[in-house]
């Protein structure tokens, strides 16, 4: 979960200035925590404390207001009755990492990720886009090799991850939907030689830098065996003390 929030953080200054470079300063002094690492914080909660998905989404929202939600979400969080848009976005699987690490079967996994997706992300790219990241981190971190992960999601969900970053990136854009990002997002880490390099490479793709670097964060953490402490004490200084608290929380009880 901390590697996926550090993408966010890292990723956060060049979401609307794209680059096409793994080669940039990893730690800016601008950089901040979006939406991204507020979401995945309150799907560690919910996993923490049984709560009701939609409900802790609207609670962690409404608490951390201005930290680029998207129109639909944001409509959605200060509603009554919240119900699913049938979205197709990428926030399905920008929050799902905690429960990458909580469960510990395939089935399991891909049932919660559901979960987690549908309070907003119920359209079948949305659900799809939430499985596959869960499942890539469940992989990872069960000691699968790249290999066996990316012939795994290629199978499971039809993405295509025979392409290069090389490839990728010249002609990418901005893309906020699942199946426009998250494919991309995984075929960062397989390229990757270590966790920073995971992010520096997802960064590098541009388009939705924040949200791509975050769901790559999340594999390469679970697949290199955590975040180098240098790294991790520097994200954690920009994160809030509850979403300290929160990591804390959820390692004691799921990472022994």
């Amino acid at each position: 979960m901390l590697g996926a929030m550090i993408g966010d953080i890292v990723g956060s200054v060049y979401e609307w200035n794209n680059i096409k470079t793994t080669e940039f300063e990893f730690f800016s002094e601008k950089c901040f925590f979006t939406d991204d690492t507020v979401l995945t914080a309150a799907t560690a909660h919910v996993l923490l404390t049984d709560r009701n998905y939609a409900e802790v989404y609207q609670d962690f929202s409404r608490r951390y207001p201005r930290r680029g939600y998207g129109g639909n979400f944001s409509s959605w969080i200060y509603t009554d009755n919240p119900q699913p848009y049938n979205s197709w976005g990428n926030g399905s699987a920008m929050r799902v990492s905690p429960i990458g690490f909580a469960f510990n079967t395939i089935e399991d996994v891909l049932a919660e990720a559901k979960r987690s997706a549908v309070v907003t992300h119920d359209h079948p790219e949305g659900i799809k886009g939430a499985q596959a990241t869960a499942l890539a981190i469940l992989m990872a971190r069960q000691g699968a090799s790249q290999l066996e992960i990316r012939d795994e999601i290629t199978k499971r969900f039809d993405y295509d991850l025979n392409r290069t970053l090389a490839e990728i990136r010249p002609g990418y854009t901005f893309d906020v939907s699942c199946q426009g990002s998250v494919p991309e997002a995984i075929i960062a880490f397989l390229e990757s030689e270590n966790y920073e390099d995971a992010i520096r490479k997802a960064i590098s793709i541009g388009g939705d830098s924040d949200t791509i670097a975050c769901i790559t964060g999340g594999i390469a953490e679970a697949f290199y065996g955590g975040v180098p402490e240098h790294i991790a004490e520097k994200g954690k200084r920009i994160l809030s003390d509850e979403f300290i608290k929160i990591i804390e929380e959820f390692s004691a009880r799921y990472l022994k």
